[in-house]
């Protein structure tokens, strides 16, 4: 089942922090799209619930260096 998520996340500054998150998020197994607004604060997830989960999602933008609100 597909599901879409937008989180607000803290710390991205620039294109190069949009790349980090979005390369750890499309590391993750089920993540199917990634959108990471630096300017808006937001990453936009869409995954595959019964691969990954909320959880799985916001540990790989902590790990990638930035914090979910």
């Amino acid at each position: 089942m597909t599901e879409s998520v937008i989180l607000t996340v803290t710390g991205m500054k620039c294109g190069g922090c949009e790349s980090n998150v979005t390369n750890k998020l499309k590391a993750v197994e089920g993540v199917l799209s990634v959108k990471a607004s630096a300017r808006d604060n937001e990453v936009s997830v869409e995954y595959d619930a019964e691969k990954t989960d909320l959880d799985a999602i916001e540990e790989a933008i902590t790990e990638a260096g930035f914090s979910v609100e």
